[in-house]
């Protein structure tokens, strides 16, 4: 029998009762193991209502209460880390080793979650007038929800909801379909660190789930990952129904190696960033970008090093990368790469027919290189996300920056080099939310904050770090007067001096 990933809402595991499911696949054998419950409407307006009457009292819990079940929950998730690992491989396809990484990336939010306190302190200004004082307070918003990717089931939900609920938010959390378990772990192990019943709940489903989230009047904010149409999607509905949203959409991430740069250390970095995890990263570098004379050194020490990358089985030690989600998506990757050399690219690398032994109907596709692709190709225009790699030639730093300027997008980019004056200007200079200076995947820690810029980002906040904390709060400013005791009326005697 097919196993069944229900929904999570108050506290315990609710059985769908839509009647709609859909396909969970083990992606290196392309076998489906699972099938997820999807939502109705009704489902919907279930799990927002747990959500609502768990913010009668969660919303005015202490913050003792709730750091004491956060430490909880953090010793719990670092004792899973292997469990949820295990939970991302089998449905995601990512090499264990990958998923352990995601995992610990995600505990880096619970962890800045854990010391709430000190993010949410107010401001206090005294005697701003005659015996008048002004503060400053944050304070929850009521429900909210996060619509989570397929190429971190674990991390970008810890990259949401740790936040919120530490702010005093509930939460309605929509994962996707695709590899749906381990939100529910998360959920589970957080109902086992002492979270009461109703502020954290998981709903699986579809686009009846989303608009249902989205439309809800008693969701107060929304947070998303993914694609940017459905990004742009989210934020103008969200928005229309009077939400506030923070929608990170897709990237095509530059690295601009300059002719100073260490050719080897940049040749590590664009492998590591572009093929890790198949490459199904928004952080991924998919577009390197080589600065006067260096392309072909660049190219062949690429080559060099892709092709002894070991591709297998996520469960597999010896895999150093894994399958892509569905065959769909493998199938649209590959058509990048047959596409390329129609549209005056040099296929240099074309791993669209590997297979992997013993699991020929897993969903394989090996690693590509593209060299001197131009920016009206499709596979420089579109977020591939797959293990795709573009080269393109640029005469001088100027160029370079001019062409990555360009692009619709600006998540992260990075570049390599020896010169600091140079690092110096193209850190203020490129137009992108995230900048690495010879680290090729610029992810920010904790306590920090993760986005991007143009279509890459809908909405005015970043995601976790500070900015979390101000998407998931709202300010208030409160003015406040006293009178002195001293001045009581006459026949009220409080025990203070008169003559001063």
């Amino acid at each position: 029998m097919t196993k069944t990933v229900n929904h999570w809402i108050g506290g315990k595991t609710v059985e769908g009762t839509s009647g709609a499911y859909g396909p969970v696949t083990d992606p290196a054998t392309g076998a489906v193991t699972t099938q997820v419950a999807l939502a109705s409407a009704e489902e919907v307006e279930a799990a927002v209502a747990a959500a609502k009457a768990a913010y009668a009292t969660w919303g005015t819990s202490s913050l003792a209460q709730r750091t004491a079940i956060l430490f909880r929950y953090r010793a719990l998730l670092d004792a899973h880390r292997d469990d949820i690992a295990a939970l991302i491989t089998a449905e995601h396809g990512k090499v264990h080793s990958d998923a352990l990484g995601e995992v610990a990336r995600g505990l880096e939010i619970v962890e800045l979650a854990c010391g709430i306190t000190t993010q949410l302190k107010g401001e206090l200004s005294t005697q701003v007038s005659n015996r008048v004082d002004v503060s400053s307070i944050r304070q929850s918003l009521g429900v909210v929800a996060g619509i989570t990717p397929f190429n971190f089931p674990a991390m970008v939900p810890m990259w949401m909801f740790p936040l919120a609920i530490a702010c005093g938010n509930t939460f309605v959390l929509k994962p996707s379909e695709k590899d749906p378990s381990a939100a529910v772990l998360l959920a589970e192990l957080a109902s086992e660190a002492g979270l009461p019943d109703g502020v954290l709940n998981v709903l699986h489903g579809d686009k009846v789930a989303v608009d249902g989230l989205l439309n809800h009047p008693d969701v107060a904010a929304v947070s998303f990952v993914g694609s940017t149409p459905i990004a742009r999607y989210i934020h103008a509905t969200a928005s229309a129904n009077g939400k506030r949203v923070q929608a990170l959409g897709g990237a095509k991430n530059h690295m601009l190696v300059l002719p100073d740069a260490d050719l080897d250390a940049a040749a590590d970095a664009a492998v590591s960033a572009a093929y890790g995890s198949a490459g199904e990263r928004c952080m991924a570098i998919s577009a390197v970008v080589a600065v006067g004379a260096i392309g072909d050194e660049l190219v062949a020490k690429i080559r060099e090093r892709a092709e002894k990358i070991t591709i297998g089985p996520g469960n597999d030690p010896a895999s150093e990368m894994g399958p892509l989600i569905t065959a769909a998506h493998r199938d649209k990757v590959a058509s990048y790469v047959t596409g390329a050399a129609a549209q005056g690219a040099e296929v240099v690398l074309d791993g669209t027919g590997h297979t992997v032994e013993g699991f020929e109907n897993g969903h394989w596709i090996g690693l590509s290189l593209l060299d001197k692709v131009s920016t009206d190709s499709d596979a420089y225009r579109d977020e591939i996300f797959g293990p795709v790699l573009c080269v393109l030639r640029v005469e001088t730093y100027d160029d370079g920056v001019a062409l990555m300027n360009a692009s619709p997008f600006g998540n992260g980019t990075a570049i390599f080099t020896r010169d600091g004056g140079a690092a110096r200007r193209f850190q203020l200079e490129v137009e992108a939310g995230m900048v690495g200076v010879n680290v090729p995947i610029p992810v920010p820690v904790g306590y920090h904050s993760f986005g991007g810029w143009k279509d890459s980002l809908f909405g005015d906040h970043h995601i976790y770090g500070n900015d979390g904390v101000h998407f998931y709060t709202r300010g208030k400013v409160v003015t406040t007067r006293w009178p002195d005791p001293a001045d009581a009326p006459s026949g009220v005697d409080l025990g203070f001096p008169r003559n001063h």
